[in-house]
């Protein structure tokens, strides 16, 4: 069985009321929770350390459903980035 380790140091989440920090937070976690599981998914991935990812453009509605959707859209984006 293998480990990974994801450590975000700062999520900075300007704009946001609390309930929709706390459903983006949730849509991340959850996101990349799933993602990893998935051991294709994990032998993917390239081991590295990288102090920024640059994700791009994505979408965003309002409300703790649309940043819920959000948090998901930015596991995604970061999965993306770091496989090989």
């Amino acid at each position: 069985m293998s480990r990974i380790h994801i450590t975000i140091d700062r999520l900075a989440l300007q704009g946001f009321d609390p309930a929709e920090r706390a459903a983006l937070v949730e849509g991340l976690k959850g996101e990349l929770t799933r993602a990893l599981a998935d051991p294709a998914a994990r032998a993917a991935l390239k081991s590295r350390r990288t102090p920024v990812l640059r994700l791009g453009s994505l979408e965003r509605k309002s409300g703790p459903s649309g940043s819920r959707t959000f948090g998901t859209k930015i596991a995604r984006a970061i999965q993306r980035s770091v496989k090989p």
